[in-house]
């Protein structure tokens, strides 16, 4: 974890929003989890970043975005044997192709 404040104040005391604590008895820190990554600069009240984060978002971004495999379809108009692709039209006869 690597936590940053969004105004770049400078601070290096942060709050977690959604953490769960488990006391005992007299109030004393047994544990604790980060229920959902939420954090704020003590110094100015700023939101934080987690920049440990930015690699798997950077990553996960690139997945969404990659192209899905193209695959080959008879055209049900014409019967040629077409590659899908973004334009799901046949090239030959201009009828409109379904992505099964």
């Amino acid at each position: 974890m690597h936590l940053v404040c969004t105004r770049r104040c400078g601070g290096e005391l942060f709050r977690a929003l959604f953490a769960e604590v488990e006391l005992d008895s007299a109030g004393g820190l047994l544990d604790y989890r980060v229920a959902q990554p939420g954090y704020v600069c003590l110094g100015c009240g700023a939101p934080a970043l987690d920049l440990s984060e930015v690699p798997r978002e950077i990553e996960a971004e690139q997945e969404a975005d990659a192209e899905p495999e193209a695959s080959d379809v008879l055209c049900p108009v014409c019967e040629t044997l077409v590659r899908l692709d973004s334009s799901l039209e046949c090239p030959n006869c201009g009828s409109p192709l379904e992505a099964v």
